[in-house]
Formats: C-alpha cells, structure tokens, sequence
C-alpha cells in the first residue's frame, strides 16, 4: 500500500498526539510540520524526527496529499481554505471553522477543487460511541426517547499554556467541547432538526493560574454556560449542557433513555470507556461488546479514514455540528427555538 503523504499546519499543545498517531499509522506518512512561529515549527520537528516546513512550503509540496489543520479555532477557516485552493484534501481541528458562512464556503470551495474535508473529533469512531450504537441497533433500549449530555468544569486556564482562545468568539465550552457531544449524539441519534438555548457569560474576566502566563487576565467573549434543547428527526428530545463554571457535579456524560431501558455513554473526549445498560428498573450492566474500535487516544484516526477512501468524519457532519452549535446561540439571543436544515450524511 502507498502511504499518503500528511502534513501539519499548527505546532500547539494537541500537535503531540496527532504526530504520534500519524507517523505510527501503516497509511500515512508524515512529511513535515508547519506553524507561523517557524522555531515553534523546527522545535517539534526536532523532537519528533520529520521536516519544518513554512506554511507556503507546506502547500506547494507534491508529497502532500492531506493537511491537517490544528491551527486556533479563529484561523480554521483562513488556513483551510488556502489548503484546499492549494488542491489538498484538509482535516480540521475542531470546531470546522467560527461561522457557518466560512463552513458553507469552505465545502464549496473544496468540492470546486476537487478535494476533501475532514474535521475533529473522530473519537466517536472508537469503541465507546460504536458499542452504543450497536446497543441502539439491536433493539435492546427500544425506540429512544431521549438524551442528556453534559460537559461542565470550570475553565482551561488553571492548566492549559495559553488558554486565551477558549474564552474567545468560536471557542467558550459549547465550540470547544461541544463538537465532541454532539457528533457522538448524531452518530448515535441521527440529525437534529431544531434547537432553543440558554446561555450567560457568568464571569467578564477569567484568571490565568498556569504558567507560563500566569496572573495575566483574560477578557471573555463568548458565553460560558449554554443549555440547549435539541430535538432530533427521529422524535428523540435532547438537553446538553456546556459549561465553564462548575466546579463539580456527578451528571453522566451522556445518558440515553429508550422504551426499554436506560444506557449510559462514556465520555465522548475520548475513545474508550464502559456502555452500561439497564433494562426496566434493573441495575446497570457493563456492555460486554467484541467490537475492533480503538480504545485508546487514536485522534487522527479519521486522516486514516479520508485517506482510505472511508472518509467518516466528514465535513458535512461537521457543518452540521457547527450549524446546531450557532443555531443554540442564534435561539438564546433571540429567544425563539431554531429550525436545522442541513445534512450530517451528505455525500
């Protein structure tokens, strides 16, 4: 099998785990990495044994059939879309760009070229969210009624180098760790088709407690605790909430309530984790489920996917996570409920 050349544009903190995986991978090959800040770039080629590149250098090689692009949420629109004019396929960091003008605009543009895109999260293809699907296919919880998701801590910015743009417009709680629930709610459920929201900015001005930027104050931009209602096409109602100001709770991550019975899905950040089911009022079980899915941290599993001609985490789901992530926004602002059109399984 020929391997597909694989570049990076983007050399932050997520880089790590990308890198790792990919030059690992018996489909890929990693070819150089890229970044504004070119020592940045030249400091994680050192480390990891492949090539810095500039970003021009980066689009204009032939070796390079796909870029992913980790870039911060503000630039994923920019830099994707000198990708796929430059004829490379792109996958993206999540969430797939800022607004749904760039989004619809980068799928066109992509499909004018002839090339893919791709977008975060692909953990959705891991053991976890497959196992619950396959629950839900069986017929065990019979017809789903409804869900809860819930993602609540209290901010990145005790721990995270440079927080800043999580609190930035295109980043808060519902961008940052919403693509992540609501990918694996679709995967699960299938399309939503029409949202309400509540959302608040519950403190102006955030703290940074790591280092290295340590007691410099960030100014928040984007709402901090969202809760949305999302009801499904196939009757499901949802509720998710998204939240940067809770120091703790004992919500499950996602909880899926059928005719049936009761399943519980591990968290959606990750590959991993226990289905627990319960049927009628018995106690919850372990799903004990044979499937091949990764387990373990395998992010850029979904490059592995475009490359073969699988491609899965597309940009059409993606869009349409985006268009549910705005439309909750567009209903909080404007109080009223939101109808989604758009298709996740668009082809």
């Amino acid at each position: 099998m020929n391997k597909v050349g694989v570049g990076i544009i983007g050399c932050g903190n997520i880089s790590g785990i990308y890198i790792e995986n990919i030059q690992a991978s018996p489909q890929l090959e990693l070819v150089g990495v890229a970044d504004i800040n070119l020592e940045r770039a030249r400091s994680v080629a050192e480390r990891t044994g492949t090539a810095a590149l500039t970003v021009d250098e980066m689009l204009a090689n032939p070796a390079v059939g796909i870029i992913v692009n980790l870039t911060v949420p503000k630039a994923h629109y920019e830099v994707a879309s000198a990708i796929v004019t430059a004829g490379k396929s792109v996958y993206i960091e999540k969430p797939l760009s800022n607004t749904r003008a760039d989004g619809k605009e980068l799928l066109a543009q992509a499909k004018a070229n002839g090339v893919l895109v791709g977008c975060a999260p692909d953990t959705f293809l891991g053991h976890g969210i497959q196992t619950a699907k396959r629950v839900i296919s069986s017929g065990r919880l019979g017809k789903v009624v409804g869900v809860s998701a819930n993602m609540m801590c209290h901010g990145h910015e005790s721990w995270h180098p440079a927080p800043e743009f999580y609190y930035e417009v295109g980043g808060g709680p519902l961008f940052d760790m919403g693509p992540y629930y609501l990918t694996a709610l679709v995967e699960l459920l299938g399309p939503v088709r029409r949202v309400q929201g509540s959302a608040r900015v519950s403190f102006a001005q955030r703290v940074i407690t790591s280092e290295p930027q340590k007691g410099k104050v960030i100014e928040v931009e984007t709402p901090t605790h969202i809760a949305g209602i999302l009801d499904f096409a196939s009757g499901a109602v949802g509720q998710i909430t998204m939240s940067f100001d809770v120091w703790r709770h004992d919500m499950p991550h996602i909880e899926i309530y059928g005719e049936e019975g009761t399943m519980r899905v591990p968290d959606p950040n990750g590959f991993g984790g226990d289905v627990v089911l319960t049927q009628g009022v018995g106690d919850f079980e372990v799903v004990q489920d044979d499937g091949t899915e990764p387990k373990q941290n395998a992010r850029g599993i979904g490059v592995e996917f475009m490359a073969s001609g699988q491609h899965r985490a597309t940009g059409a789901l993606a869009y349409h996570v985006l268009d549910v992530m705005q439309a909750v926004l567009e209903a909080t602002d404007q109080g009223v409920s939101i109808s989604i059109d758009s298709d996740p399984f668009h082809r």
